[in-house]
């Protein structure tokens, strides 16, 4: 184009003209082979007249509704550029005046119904245009498509949390824009995984496609529901003018998943625990709502789960204490900052000392002694009870080397480390690293050993025994199926939960109640050690139901090592 001409101009022009006839094929001898390329072409002279055009060219405009003929101007395309997606006249002309100058192509598309076709100019040199086009109809339909499943869970067909952002991105716009309020419902669901493992992943994802048809039938047209992972799914509430909607969607949905279901021929009962931030109180950008939301979830599972809870600002600064304290525990075993104390336990028959269980302490360097309480579920959360474990056994198989030869130690096992395929191993080096022999180190199991992989825990425990370590079930009475592990597995000693040996006073079952299980002990051949006895006349009553041994405060609180020799003093030797 040696000047751009104004579409204005361009009318004019052709107004001017007398209609040329269209160049035949016959005329042209360039045409066949232009009407062999794919794509369609057009060639448009410095004065914006076409001056060339082949079949696909003419084809597919003809599908857009475009007439552009051969030795006419090219306005009809400038007018069906402005039509389409290209930008208003002004910016248009302005995109070509760029694109001659910088020769350099510009690319726009048109639209008509399904069709879509790219239309590519490409500036001369010695001034006019080659346009390209190509109907990428098909790869825009699979594109939309593909854009669409990226934002879809595969599974249930819920947005993802791609779209949930987006949906919350805009819903937060609104907020600002008119003052709509909203809210986000984050919902875990529970004792979902013990389904998984137990039935198999596709009993889990007919679940899963069936929580998802529940939690769609709770809501309005107007609200998302997403899946955002493996059994979390997120509700954002729209248009929402109280909390007490929210409340009551909060509790609908507590009560909904947590109704029974039958999937394949198996029923099944789960819940759901939910945590929920408002916007504007709770925050108003999506980072800052989803994290209260999570907050606010993870003190719904800490209060018993199946719950609901709302955010309260205080749940973050809990919430970063635990963090701090993570993080504490994680470098805690590295800096030698954890202690064992040992409370001694007495055989009632001799009077003498016959052995102490071990009880792991945490000496922060600012928090002081910090109770197992409130690391070891932490540790059993974010994986660390398994090194601490095996911390725990070698420093008790050391420990116990320097008291008397008659004397054992007890040490508690964690399901997780009966998990792990470490446990005879490590019992195996700590005692040859020791020195201690098998027969003085007695590992402590609850039920909740027994309830994980029966025969896989079974065989673990009777390879201990075949080492001669000795096997205790530690809180027995508790669980309820106690009576049926006992026969599964020839156990060595019977630890009675504290909390009978606290009712011998203020209930009348609780003699009934040592008394059975000391009965029990003594049929199987198995020691009883009656745990939390604080008192003389706790002590008398347990000696008088048959139990064995005993172990309390009466005794010893539980001291570090190098004060055992003292408690050792204080009581006869063999």
């Amino acid at each position: 184009m040696r000047a751009d001409p104004q579409p204005a101009d361009l009318s004019r022009r052709e107004a001017a003209r007398p209609p040329l006839p269209e160049r035949g094929v016959g005329r042209d001898p360039l045409l066949p082979f232009l009407d062999a390329v794919r794509q369609g072409l057009l060639m448009i002279d410095p004065t914006g007249t076409v001056i060339a055009a082949n079949a696909p060219a003419r084809q597919l405009l003809a599908g857009l509704n475009v007439t552009l003929r051969v030795q006419a101007s090219a306005i009809p395309l400038l007018r069906a550029l402005r039509a389409g997606t290209a930008p208003p006249r002004g910016a248009l002309l302005r995109s070509l005046r760029r694109a001659l100058a910088r020769r350099q192509p510009v690319v726009f598309e048109l639209r008509h119904r399904d069709h879509t076709v790219q239309v590519e100019l490409h500036p001369l040199a010695t001034g006019g245009w080659v346009v390209s086009l190509e109907d990428v109809s098909i790869r825009k339909a699979t594109e939309a498509r593909a854009d669409a499943m990226a934002r879809r869970d595969p599974l249930t067909g819920l947005p993802n949390r791609l779209l949930l952002r987006e949906r919350l991105t805009e819903a937060l716009a609104r907020l600002a824009r008119t003052g709509e309020c909203c809210a986000l419902l984050l919902i875990d669901l529970d004792r979902f995984k013990p389904v998984n493992d137990t039935l198999g992943h596709p009993i889990g994802d007919a679940l899963l496609e069936t929580v998802a048809d529940r939690l769609r039938s709770t809501v309005r047209p107007t609200d998302t529901v997403a899946r955002i992972g493996g059994d979390e799914f997120v509700i954002l509430q729209a248009g929402i003018r109280d909390a007490a909607g929210t409340q009551a969607l909060a509790r609908r949905v507590v009560d909904l998943i947590g109704r029974t279901y039958m999937v394949e021929g198996h029923l099944l009962t789960i819940g759901a625990s939910v945590g929920v931030a408002l916007a504007p109180e709770d925050g108003t950008d999506a980072d800052r709502l989803l994290k209260n939301a999570d907050l606010a979830l993870y003190r719904a599972k800490l209060d018993g789960r199946g719950t609901y809870r709302f955010f309260e600002p205080e749940m973050d600064a809990r919430m970063q204490a635990r963090r701090k304290l993570e993080l504490d525990l994680r470098q805690a075993l590295a800096r030698r900052e954890f202690q064992l104390h040992f409370q001694p336990q007495l055989q009632l028959a001799s009077g003498t000392l016959i052995g102490c269980e071990a009880l792991i302490r945490w000496r922060h360097p600012e928090r002081g002694l910090v109770s197992p309480l409130d690391f070891i579920p932490l540790a059993e959360e974010i994986g660390l009870i398994v090194p601490i474990g095996e911390w725990v056994v070698r420093q008790a198989c050391r420990d116990a080397m320097t008291w008397p030869e008659h004397m054992s130690v007890a040490v508690n096992v964690s399901p997780a480390q009966f998990k792990s395929d470490r446990l005879v191993e490590t019992i195996i080096s700590a005692l040859a690293g020791s020195g201690l022999p098998a027969r003085r180190l007695e590992v402590e199991i609850t039920e909740g050993v027994l309830l994980q992989e029966n025969d896989r825990t079974l065989q673990t425990l009777h390879r201990l025994r075949e080492l001669g370590v000795r096997v205790s079930m530690d809180d027995f009475g508790t669980g309820y199926s106690s009576l049926s592990y006992l026969r599964s597995f020839p156990f060595d000693k019977i630890k009675i939960d504290r909390s009978f040996v606290k009712d011998l006073t203020s209930k009348p079952d609780g003699e009934a109640i040592i008394r059975a299980i000391a009965g029990l002990g003594k049929s199987l051949g198995m020691t009883t050690v009656a745990e939390g006895v604080e008192t003389a006349e706790q002590m008398q009553r347990i000696r008088l139901e048959g139990c064995t041994d005993v172990q309390g405060y009466l005794i010893s609180k539980p001291v570090p090592a190098e004060d055992l020799r003292q408690v050792f003093a204080g009581f006869p030797q063999t």
